[in-house]
């Protein structure tokens, strides 16, 4: 049954049937976004609920001017000058009282009062400023670098809480040397010095320990060593901190050159390793009494699984020889993958092992300084990228978290204290995503995506477990920000053509009231074609495939239509919903094609986000494979439900997309009479270790899946139509992917393809010149190969 939408849905939807002022023209769809107007990137509360701030991009700049919206209504505010120095900061954190919240705005930390609105600066300096967080006694830490500092209200100074140093201790003693130990030996004014410079360091340490009113002494970690995360107890008493070791660089770092250049000559711009060349490094874990200055190792060995090799059986296979002992680990996100409770009693860190097929949130106790592990996710695959999060909530006791034990994202509790099994909030075939406890401590509010997986609302949830309540019906919420009283919400929502808006919601749910409409007139009065959203049924066991169906509001009888298929990029990424997409001059593009007769399909194929844990992994080792046969399923519907002509079938899309648009063409000769790829992967050996190891292990250990999932293995099976078109200084996808497939091209003596260049892009192409550039080729192709 049809949801009946709310007014603040009605004005949109409103909007769009309007007559246009002109054609759609690709001079239009392709010119600076700055002519649809600027999308609400981020919205947070002022400290007294009544007001919210936003950043919206100034037209023809990179600037983004900071607004301010009464949410009684009226015109928003831009803040310029002095008026900027009263603002509150995006993300704040209140104290368990809830008396006063802290933020960092331009890289220095604030207090609010939130009785009498009071503004405290804490620190003015040209350091980034991070990680605020409230102990119970309403005292104050932060970092700047690894550096922490303390403050509170009663005593009304910054102290420097916690300094660890990849140095050698001064005061540890030389490795043994026969020279010098005949130095001291022989001559008595030597031997005298360094026992008077030894006696006047532990003075000063005595006196450091015994002042409170001095800095603590300097936390020594070694000079072989890197810090790469810490965090203090919010009491100042421990500290953790994350170490890996230093290395020499095993894999030869890229250089990419750059031709059109403000010198007028040739540079060059060192770029990542790839994969398999530098492993991320394992990371020793520490605990360190502030008072003391002295650190204690936490062993990792009892982890449950940590010693299991889950890749044995492939290095067997390769020849190489199992892991022995316990695999390398690594915090989660780095400092935010460590959360004190407020009074600094326990500590709880996301771990995850190097080859990301086992996390582990576990919990220390400084006074016995041993790893607990409290719940262990395991994929034979990798550990989602996302759905990572967990903290406390207020009885400081049971901590909240993020997994995917049941295939899908759901919130878990578990009381830290006495162990047990996790409890979970939430559970079905949808997702949770960006959780967050509320000001009260009382509920979680969260994105959702229950009635079906493009379609989100904000929705929340006891503490201690209950109904799982929609608090909107609006299809498109981005994200949200709960005011200090937990009074009312802040949304961000959008639709296709609708970039994010900021409405108001009351805490109890109901109509939310829209508070923007940044679109410029010329765009609000074209009258889009709207999204048909369609589930196009698997062959391959994969059930329902969902896609963005584009066609005339008639379709001549008789008569069949070119097809074009849309590829998302990254991946991991959705963009069947009713948010505004990622890809929104492709969809105007999209509109402009049906104008001329083609019909569209855009799929979430296996490997998009927002379906589970199965559907996300269903490309293990084997790239390519599982979204080429979701795209053939697609073709079959069209031709079976839309009047699709299957010898006028044509493919495009970046990135992920170009690869996919490689694989189509390549490993399906004759399917697809022409593709564009764009910014594609030719290679994955090519391509980065954070995204590419996880899908493919890495090469060294599993080539079989690099070639079976890499394009240029197939390239003697192209016969179509190809357009490759690529930014020469594209640091995420190198340009040579391009270049080496052309050659191989060349060798292979195919023709019918041609490669286009963008000498000032990069990944993402920012000139409005190389977009109509690309995508006049594109159309140019699919009019001359499928009509």
């Amino acid at each position: 049954m049809r949801r009946l939408l709310p007014l603040s849905c009605l004005f949109f939807a409103g909007l769009l049937h309007a007559q246009p002022a002109q054609p759609l023209t690709m001079e239009r769809i392709m010119a600076d976004p700055d002519w649809i107007g600027p999308p609400v990137e981020q919205a947070w509360w002022s400290w007294d609920g009544q007001r919210i701030f936003y950043p919206l991009k100034r037209d023809g700049s990179r600037i983004r001017d900071l607004y301010v919206q009464d949410i009684a209504g009226g015109q928003a505010q831009r803040l310029d000058g002095a008026a900027r120095a009263e603002a509150d900061g995006a993300d704040p954190v209140l104290d368990p009282q809830r008396t006063r919240m802290a933020f960092v705005r331009n890289g220095d930390v604030f207090v609010r009062d939130l009785r009498n609105g009071a503004l405290t600066q804490l620190t003015r300096s040209e350091a980034d400023e991070a990680s605020p967080r409230w102990s119970s006694d309403g005292a104050l830490v932060w970092r700047s670098g690894h550096d922490w500092f303390r403050w509170s209200a009663q005593g009304g100074t910054v102290a420097h809480a916690a300094a660890p140093k990849a140095e050698d201790d001064p005061a540890k003693p030389p490795k043994p040397d026969l020279l010098r130990e005949d130095q001291l030996r022989l001559v008595e004014t030597l031997r005298e010095e360094r026992d008077r410079r030894e006696a006047a360091r532990e003075q000063e340490a005595d006196w450091r320990r015994a002042d409170p009113t001095r800095a603590p002494a300097p936390v020594y970690l070694g000079k072989d060593v890197e810090i790469a995360a810490t965090s203090l107890s919010p009491d100042g008493r421990w500290l953790l901190v994350a170490t890996e070791r230093k290395q020499d660089e095993r894999g030869q770092t890229g250089k990419m050159p750059k031709y059109v250049t403000e010198s007028g000559y040739e540079e060059f711009e060192d770029v990542r390793t790839r994969v398999g060349r530098n492993l991320p490094r394992a990371q020793t874990l520490w605990l360190v009494d502030v008072r003391e200055g002295t650190p204690r190792e936490l062993a990792i060995d009892a982890l449950p699984g940590i010693a299991d090799d889950p890749l044995a059986a492939l290095r067997k296979a390769g020849g190489k020889d199992p892991l022995k002992g316990a695999r390398a680990v690594r915090v989660e996100d780095d400092a935010d993958g460590i959360r004190w409770n407020a009074d600094g009693s326990i500590a709880a860190l996301m771990l995850h092992s190097v080859d990301n097929k086992d996390r582990w949130l576990v919990t220390v106790d400084p006074a016995t300084a041993r790893l607990q592990s409290r719940h262990r996710l395991s994929d034979e695959a990798w550990i989602n990228w996302a759905y990572n999060e967990f903290g406390w909530l207020p009885d400081q006791r049971t901590l909240w978290f993020m997994s995917e034990d049941s295939g899908y994202a759901h919130l878990y509790t578990l009381d830290a204290a006495r162990g047990g099994r996790a409890r979970a909030l939430t559970s079905g075939r949808w997702e949770v995503s960006q959780p967050a406890l509320s000001p009260d401590g009382a509920r979680f509010h969260f994105t959702c995506n229950r009635a079906r997986p493009g379609d989100y609302e904000l929705c929340t949830v006891p503490v201690d477990g209950g109904e799982v309540r929609e608090l909107t019906a609006l299809g498109g919420v981005e994200g949200f920000a709960v005011s200090p009283d937990a009074r009312r919400i802040a949304l961000r929502h959008s639709s296709s053509y609708v970039p994010p808006q900021l409405a108001v919601l009351d805490a109890d749910g109901g109509q939310p009231r829209t508070l923007t409409d940044t679109r410029k007139p010329e765009y609000r009065e074209y009258d889009f074609l709207q999204p048909e959203y369609v589930q196009v049924p698997s062959t391959h066991g994969a059930g329902t495939i969902w896609g963005k169906y584009y066609g005339p509001k008639t379709m001549e009888p008789g008569r069949t239509y070119p097809v074009v298929l849309f590829v998302h990029g990254a991946g991991y990424l959705q963009n069947v919903s009713d948010r505004y997409p990622n890809y929104f001059r492709e969809q105007m593009f999209h509109n402009l094609l049906v104008q001329r007769g083609y019909i569209v399909l855009d799929l979430d194929f296996r490997a998009s986000e927002g379906y589970g844990r199965d559907w996300r992994t269903a490309i293990y080792r084997r790239m390519g494979e599982p979204e080429l046969q979701d795209y053939l399923d697609g073709i079959d519907w069209l031709v079976a439900n839309r009047q699709a002509d299957r010898e006028r079938v044509g493919i495009y899309g970046g990135s992920y997309g170009g690869f996919m648009t490689f694989m189509a063409l390549f490993r399906e000769p004759g399917r697809f009479k022409a593709g564009a790829a764009l910014r594609p992967v030719a290679d994955w050996t090519q391509y980065n270790h954070a995204y590419t190891s996880n899908i493919l292990n890495t090469p060294d250990i599993d080539p079989e899946a690099y070639r079976r999932s890499s394009p240029i293995e197939f390239a003697d099976g192209l016969q179509d139509h190809l357009l490759i078109a690529h930014g020469m200084i594209d640091d995420n996808v190198f340009y040579r992917d391009s270049v080496v497939l052309a050659q191989r091209l060349i060798e292979l003596r195919k023709d019918k393809w041609e490669l286009a260049s963008y000498p000032l892009e990069r990944h993402a192409y920012q000139q409005s010149d190389s977009w109509y550039d690309q995508y006049r080729r594109i159309l140019e192709l699919f009019e001359r190969t499928l009509k």
